[in-house]
């Protein structure tokens, strides 16, 4: 059978083949961050009413999930 979707499928792995964390990481190309500042995205909020927004509304999510 063959399929139109053309989008890239991860490797699937079956339970008895384990494989560590790590070597996923080198398979995909990961890293670690070497700073903070990597996650910076300028721009993201266009406003500091907005960030607040997005700030109150995630707290308060996880404040429903602990209930």
């Amino acid at each position: 059978m063959t399929s139109s979707n053309a989008e890239w499928q991860p490797e699937r792995h079956t339970d008895d083949e384990h494989v560590p964390v790590e070597e996923q990481a080198r398979r995909q190309g990961v890293r670690p961050l070497a700073s903070a500042d990597e996650l910076v995205v300028p721009g993201m909020f266009e406003s500091d009413e907005e960030l607040d927004e997005f700030l109150a509304d995630l707290y308060a999510s996880r404040r429903a999930s602990m209930a």
